[in-house]
């Protein structure tokens, strides 16, 4: 299949500029002093979605966290670390890129998680914790997270929002959606009004990918 490639006047720098993401067509800002968070309905299309949401069934395996907090329910998800050696997914990762404005390099490789009813994804930051056990052992190379690009490939029958907590914000999943937001307060200052909820599935099946981005050039 086609996938819409990255449009060729796309920055790439090693940051996102909020005033980049903002210009594209029909994205949403959400209105938030502590938190830069935007929308983007229909990123991908319902037959694009539907390509992922088969890779990931194909290679799903238990999610992982990192500061183990001894909650064996803290994360239920399934993930999928996606091939960029495939054609479809390297297109759909530079469309991602193009979207945040961000070189290739400083993107980890893209995610997809797998939501059956009951699971989630507990109150939790993207970034990680500079004081945590884990830290050196996931940040030493690239540094933090600095960006977080996530598209919703289904919609379930119900549940499945992303609350993030903070500022009160809750998106419900739909087919294609996108949401773009910066971890951080200011270069090296991560930003705790970015801890969201992956609420629990009530009914059907959740899938997403994921997209972070990186202080300094992956691997």
């Amino acid at each position: 299949m086609t996938v819409q490639t990255a449009h060729s006047s796309a920055p790439a720098g090693l940051d996102a500029d909020p005033a980049w993401i903002a210009a594209h067509p029909r994205v949403q800002r959400v209105p938030s002093k502590d938190l830069t968070l935007f929308i983007r309905r229909d990123f991908l299309s319902a037959e694009e979605c539907a390509e992922l949401i088969d890779r990931i069934d194909a290679k799903r395996r238990p999610s992982t966290i990192a500061d183990d907090n001894g909650d064996g329910y803290f994360r239920t998800s399934e993930t999928c670390d996606l091939d960029h050696d495939d054609p479809f997914v390297a297109a759909i990762n530079a469309r991602l890129d193009a979207f945040a404005g961000i070189a290739t390099a400083h993107g980890e490789p893209i995610q997809g998680q797998r939501y059956s009813v009951g699971q989630e994804f507990k109150a939790h930051t993207d970034y990680f914790d500079p004081k945590g056990a884990d830290f050196a052992r996931y940040c030493a190379v690239a540094g933090n997270r600095t960006w977080t690009l996530m598209v919703y490939l289904d919609q379930p029958a119900a549940g499945g929002a992303t609350r993030f907590t903070k500022i009160g914000k809750t998106v419900q999943p739909e087919t294609g959606k996108l949401l773009a937001w910066n971890n951080r307060l200011s270069p090296g200052q991560p930003n705790p009004a970015s801890i969201h909820h992956g609420m629990k599935v009530r009914s059907g099946v959740k899938h997403v990918i994921t997209k972070w981005y990186r202080e300094r050039p992956w691997g």
